[in-house]
C-alpha cells in the first residue's frame, strides 16, 4: 500500500512533456497518475463527460478509500514520521506532534464513534470545529466509513450553520465547546445550540472539550468526544467506496447570497489534489523527520495557514499532503497574536520549509515593523505560496524580499472551491515565475480566453485579455451543487458552449503566462464603456495615502451606471475632500476621465470572505441604497465593517 514512484516532475522539460501528453491523450495521462495510488479495484472507464448536461465522471468502477491512501499505505515506511504538527493559539501551550501511525489509530477509533452513533455510508455529517487535530481526525473518520462531511468554518454564525445543515440534511454535528481566537474566547457550542433550534435532521452532537469552561449539554443528544472514544474499538476497516461516491460537500458564497453546496467525489479529487500538491510545492515526501541542529537530512515541513473550513484546507492541509506522506502543520491561532511576528516565530520554531498563505495576510504583515520578521531565522524556507486572490505587485515583492530573501520561489496559485485543486501555478523551482502572474496551467488543465462575443481568443504568442474558461474536464472538478444541478449548469456552463466558465477575467502574455485580473462581474458599463474594476482600483491604490480600494457600479440618471469607490487609507492619513479630488484626478490621468469615480467613500475596511475576496455584492447594494437583503454578513472575515460602511455611505 505505498506510492510506487514519485508523482513529481523535476524539470521544465518534464513539465512541458507532461503537459503535452495531458492535452493530446488526457485519459492515458490520468490513468498513469491514478495507478500510483492504492485501489481495491481498478476503474473500468477513465473518463465520461458531457458539458452540455453537465456531467463528468472519472475512474468509473474504481473501488478505493481515500483514507487508505492518506494513512494505511504509509504505515510500513512512514509510520513513525510526523503527519501533523499542531501549533496552538497560545504560544505558551504545548505543540502536538502526531505520527502517521498515531493518526491512523485516532481516525480508526473515531470512525467507530461515528458508527456507534448510527452514522453509515452516505450520511451527511456537519463539522464545526476550530483548527485542532480533531478536526482533521473527524473529517478523515467520515471518509473512513463513507459518510459525507460538510465542514463549516468555526467563525460562521448560527444561521449559517443551520442553513448548511438543513440544505444537506445532516444527521450529526461535531463541534468543540469553545476556542480562543487570539485573546478572544469563542463559544462554539453555544453557537451550535442556537443553530440546532431549527435543524430537525440532527440526531447527535459530539462535543470536543477544548477548554475547561462549563459546557451546556442537551441530554440524549449531546455527547462528549472523550467519553465516546472510551466506548470505541481502535480498529476500523475502511469502507470500500466507488470513485464517484461523494467525499464531501463544501459551501461557497453565491452571487445571489445563497450559499452553493459544491459536491466533490472521491477518486478524481484524491488523484488531482495529491498530484498538484506534489508538483506545485515540490515537497520531499519520504525524508525522515528531522530536528534543528541534527546532521541528518531534515524532512520538509509544510504549512498552509488556511482554515480547514475552506477548500484550501481540505485539499492542501489534509488530503493532498497526507496522501503524499508529508508533514503538515495546523495552526489554531491568528497572525497577529500575541504579536504580528507569530507566523515567523512558528516558521523558525518548526523549521518550516514550505509556507502557503493569502495575499490579505501578506499585506497585513507587510504594514508591520520588519523587526518582527528579522528577529526570526527563516533560512529553512524553500518555497512560498499565495492563495485566495491575485497577489498585487507590492505584496509579491515584500514577500519575496523579506520572507524568502530572494531565494524561495513564490507559487502564486489560482483555483477555486469549484475546481477542487490548483489549476494555474508555477511549479516551485521547476517552471518560471513572474510577479503577480499565476503563470502556466498545470498538466491536464486546458484554459482558454474568450472575447466579448463569446469566441475563443487563440494563442498566437501575443498579449491577450479576456474571460477565463476551461474547455476540458479535470479529475477534481465539482460534480454538482448539492440538490440543485440546474443551478450548477446555469452558473458554470451556460456562458459558453461546452466550457466551464470560471467567472474570472485573465490576461495572457506572449509566452502563455496567465494573470488573473478579477471577477468579470466586476466589469461596470459606464456611458456605454466597459470598465474593468481592477485597473481603476490599481490606479487608486497607486496613491501614497491609499492602502486598498474597491470599485462598484451604482445607478445613475445620465450615465446609466456610475462608479463608487470604497477606499481604505494607510494609518495617520486623513480622508477629506482634497484627497477625494486627488484620487479622482489620479484615475483620470491613469485611465481617462470616463473612469473617474463619482463617489469616493473612505472606509475602515472592506468586507471580505475568509479567503480574502472582497464581497462586491454587498458593496454594490450599499452603493445602490438597497440594503434590505445583504445576506448573512456574519460569515465575513470582518462583519463589523459592513455597519460602518452603511452608516457613512454617500
Amino acid at each position: 500500500m505505498e506510492v510506487r514512484e514519485t508523482l513529481q516532475l523535476r524539470s521544465f522539460a518534464e513539465y512541458k512533456e507532461a503537459y503535452q501528453k495531458s492535452v493530446e491523450n488526457p485519459e492515458e495521462f490520468w490513468d498513469a497518475i491514478a495507478e500510483k495510488f492504492y485501489w481495491h479495484k481498478k476503474w473500468d472507464k477513465t473518463l465520461e463527460w458531457d458539458f452540455t448536461k453537465p456531467e463528468v465522471k472519472w475512474f468509473q468502477g474504481g473501488k478505493l478509500n481515500i483514507t487508505e491512501n492518506c494513512l494505511d499505505r504509509h504505515l510500513d515506511k512512514l509510520g513513525n514520521k510526523t503527519a501533523i504538527i499542531w501549533e496552538p493559539n497560545n504560544p505558551d501551550e504545548e505543540s502536538r506532534h502526531i505520527t502517521y501511525r498515531q493518526l491512523f489509530v485516532k481516525v480508526s477509533r473515531f470512525a467507530n464513534v461515528l458508527k456507534n452513533n448510527g452514522i453509515k455510508k452516505g450520511d451527511r455529517v456537519c463539522i464545526y470545529m476550530p483548527m485542532i487535530p480533531e478536526l482533521a481526525i473527524a473529517m478523515l473518520a467520515c471518509a473512513r466509513i463513507g459518510a459525507i462531511h460538510s465542514i463549516v468554518f468555526a467563525g460562521f454564525s448560527s444561521s449559517a450553520i443551520a442553513s448548511r445543515i438543513n440544505d444537506s440534511s445532516c444527521k450529526m454535528l461535531i463541534t468543540a465547546n469553545e476556542v480562543y481566537r487570539g485573546s478572544k474566547p469563542v463559544k462554539l457550542k453555544e453557537m451550535c445550540d442556537e443553530a440546532l433550534k431549527n435543524t430537525p435532521t440532527v440526531q447527535t452532537v459530539i462535543v470536543y472539550r477544548r477548554t475547561v469552561e462549563p459546557t451546556p449539554m442537551t441530554p440524549g443528544r449531546d455527547k462528549f468526544w472523550f467519553e465516546e472514544l472510551q466506548k470505541a474499538e481502535k480498529e476500523c476497516p475502511a469502507e470500500v467506496m466507488d470513485a464517484e461516491d461523494v467525499l464531501f460537500i463544501l459551501y461557497t458564497s453565491g452571487s445571489t447570497g445563497k450559499p452553493k453546496g459544491m459536491v466533490h467525489t472521491i477518486g478524481g479529487y484524491m488523484v488531482y489534489t495529491t498530484y498538484t500538491f506534489a508538483n506545485v510545492f515540490q515537497c520531499d515526501h519520504f525524508a525522515p523527520t528531522g530536528v534543528k541542529n541534527q546532521s541528518k537530512p531534515k524532512s520538509d515541513v509544510y504549512w498552509c495557514t488556511a482554515d480547514i473550513g475552506w477548500i484550501t484546507g481540505h485539499s492542501y492541509i489534509v488530503y493532498g499532503p497526507l496522501a503524499a506522506g508529508v508533514t503538515t502543520v495546523m495552526f489554531e491561532g491568528v497572525p497577529s497574536y500575541p504579536d504580528y511576528g507569530r507566523f515567523w516565530e512558528i516558521c523558525d520554531k518548526l523549521d518550516v520549509t514550505h509556507f502557503y498563505t493569502a495575499p490579505t495576510a501578506i499585506r497585513a504583515l507587510a504594514k508591520q515593523s520588519l523587526d518582527l520578521v528579522n528577529k526570526h531565522d527563516l533560512n529553512s524556507l524553500k518555497v512560498l505560496g499565495s492563495v485566495g486572490e491575485p497577489i498585487n505587485d507590492e505584496a509579491w515583492h515584500w514577500y519575496n524580499d523579506n520572507i524568502g530573501k530572494g531565494n524561495s520561489p513564490i507559487v502564486d496559485t489560482w483555483w477555486q472551491t469549484e475546481t477542487g485543486g490548483i489549476m494555474i501555478s508555477p511549479l516551485a523551482g521547476i517552471t518560471p515565475t513572474r510577479p503577480t502572474f499565476a503563470t502556466l496551467p498545470l498538466p491536464g488543465i486546458q484554459p482558454v480566453l474568450m472575447d466579448e462575443e463569446g469566441k475563443e481568443i487563440p494563442f498566437k504568442s501575443q498579449k491577450s485579455e479576456g474571460r477565463l474558461a476551461i474547455k476540458y474536464p479535470w479529475p477534481s472538478m465539482a460534480r454538482t451543487i448539492y440538490g440543485d444541478h440546474q443551478r450548477y449548469k446555469d452558473v458554470y456552463f451556460s456562458a459558453y458552449d461546452k466550457m466551464y466558465f470560471t467567472g474570472d477575467g485573465a490576461y495572457r502574455d506572449a509566452t502563455g503566462n496567465y494573470r488573473i485580473t478579477g471577477r468579470v462581474d466586476d466589469v461596470v458599463i459606464v456611458s456605454g464603456h466597459n470598465l474593468g474594476t481592477a485597473p481603476i482600483e490599481n490606479a487608486i491604490n497607486e496613491h501614497l495615502s491609499v492602502a486598498e480600494s474597491a470599485i462598484v457600479g451604482f445607478p445613475h440618471d445620465i450615465k446609466g451606471t456610475a462608479l463608487y469607490a470604497y477606499v481604505t487609507l494607510h494609518e495617520n492619513q486623513i480622508g477629506d475632500d482634497e484627497l477625494r479630488a486627488k484620487i479622482r484626478e489620479q484615475v483620470s490621468n491613469t485611465i481617462g476621465p470616463i473612469a473617474k469615480p463619482d463617489k469616493v467613500q473612505f472606509v475602515e475596511g472592506l468586507p471580505k470572505t475568509r479567503s480574502g475576496k472582497i464581497m462586491r455584492r454587498i458593496l454594490r447594494k450599499i452603493a445602490s441604497k438597497d440594503t434590505s437583503n445583504l445576506g448573512d454578513t456574519s460569515t465575513l472575515l470582518n462583519p463589523d465593517v459592513v455597519k460602518d460602511i452603511m452608516e457613512n455611505a454617500l
